[in-house]
């Protein structure tokens, strides 16, 4: 694998995703951004990352959907890849409901970019 970790950003907010691009970039991550679930399918079909964020809100395909898709590849490296729940809306589900989804962890919007950077580096780092 390359020397730097591949973050793929899926939220269809510009303001949240240019500042967790550029907050992760700043840690020296590599990062790739979209706007929905679906294109998070079709870049996984091509390129590899370390961890996924995924915005549970999108058009198109959200968050529930995408990691559900994304658990079920029959690649087991791709399947098998951190995911991290990104959601305004955290009392419509409860922990253990993005657990059971496939997510390793949930951040709250408004985002804490220092927990951002803390659960992006946990979970890259195994």
């Amino acid at each position: 694998m390359a020397t730097s970790k591949r973050v793929l950003i899926a939220e269809d907010s510009s303001v949240i995703q240019n500042l967790a691009k550029k907050i992760l970039e700043f840690q020296n991550y590599d990062i790739t951004a979209v706007k929905n679930g679906e294109q998070v399918m079709q870049i996984l079909d091509r390129e590899d990352f370390s961890i996924l964020l995924l915005d549970i809100n999108m058009p198109v395909m959200d968050g529930m959907e995408c990691v559900q898709k994304v658990r079920a590849l029959p690649n087991a490296a791709k399947a098998s890849v951190p995911i991290v729940a990104i959601t305004g809306n955290a009392r419509n589900y409860t922990e253990e409901e993005f657990k059971a989804a496939g997510f390793n962890d949930v951040l709250v919007k408004p985002l804490n970019f220092d927990r951002l950077v803390e659960v992006v580096n946990q979970l890259t780092d195994k």
